[in-house]
């Protein structure tokens, strides 16, 4: 029952995502990068106050690698929702697990255990065939003139791995989510404000600027409860539920966009994501089968 907050982080996060398609009609890019770290670090600054935990921290190298990838990431996203149809930029983006899998695939080739390879070849095949439903959603974009935005959406769950690979390393080493998130959201709002130094300000339109704050919100609220899911709930379940993002991001922009996406690109979202399910559930039986 717990990983049904994962249901609950998708949906919120879709949510966000449209209202980020909104507001980029109206804001650079980086202005809502900006924004959206600004106000997340305000909210996790005062979770860090109320549980009591501190921000210093013993890793700051580590936190400066995992600000720097997330905000990468965060921002290629953030760009292709603007300019692609959103169950686009969000399976582009939720491919983040498919590229943990195919870098955990090529660290052990690159260690040469060979034993390790032969247990990761169908881990390796649900990758390769994930690849192909990319070529299959990037096909209707590049007909469209829209290959640099679906270019930019598969390089931000690229980056975005990194990012959860960092997370996951910092977490081995006692970090608290909370200060994860603070400092990755200031980090944010610094690279959106850096950014905007030499770009300029959009114009402040109250009618426009509202969906600046359930940005941030949204955002803060989908984090936490998608570690809710990962804490509480089974993770393999948990990261499989993750793909209901693309669900819901596919009504919301058929219904609130009007996104036209031909057969070809339904074909490529419905392989990455049972591609992106194979590839977990190896990943995790790989694992648990490894003896320690």
């Amino acid at each position: 029952m717990q990983a049904l907050w994962m249901v609950l982080a998708s949906l919120i996060f879709a949510v966000m995502s449209v209202c980020v398609k909104f507001a980029a009609v109206h804001f650079s890019t980086f202005e809502l990068v900006f924004y959206r770290g600004a106000i997340g670090t305000l909210l996790m600054a005062y979770v860090c106050q109320r549980k009591g935990i501190s921000l210093q921290t013993r890793v700051p190298r580590m936190h400066t690698w995992r600000a720097f990838t997330g905000v990468v990431s965060l921002a290629a996203w953030f760009y292709a929702i603007a300019y692609l149809p959103l169950a686009t930029a969000m399976t582009l983006n939720y491919m983040s697990g498919i590229w943990v899998a195919a870098f955990l695939v090529g660290a052990t080739l690159w260690k040469g255990h060979l034993l390790d390879v032969k247990r990761q070849l169908p881990v390796v095949l649900s990758v390769v065939i994930s690849f192909l439903g990319v070529v299959m959603i990037l096909r209707p974009t590049i007909e469209q003139n829209q290959v640099i935005a679906g270019l930019v959406g598969l390089a931000s769950g690229m980056i975005a791995a990194m990012a959860y690979i960092q997370v996951a390393e910092l977490g081995r080493e006692g970090e608290p989510v909370e200060r994860t998130v603070f400092y990755f959201s200031l980090a944010a709002a610094a690279s959106g404000a850096l950014v905007m130094l030499f770009t300029g300000v959009s114009e402040w339109v109250w009618t426009e600027a509202w969906l600046l704050l359930p940005i941030g919100i949204l955002a803060a609220l989908g984090q936490w409860c998608m570690t809710r899911a990962y804490n509480d709930g089974a993770t393999m379940v948990a990261a499989n539920l993750q793909y209901s993002g693309i669900v819901f991001s596919a009504l919301f922009g058929l219904f609130l966009f009007g996104d036209q996406i031909p057969w070809i690109g339904w074909g490529g979202i419905v392989i990455i994501v049972l591609s992106g399910i194979a590839a977990t559930a190896l990943s995790g039986r790989n694992k648990a089968s490894t003896p320690s």
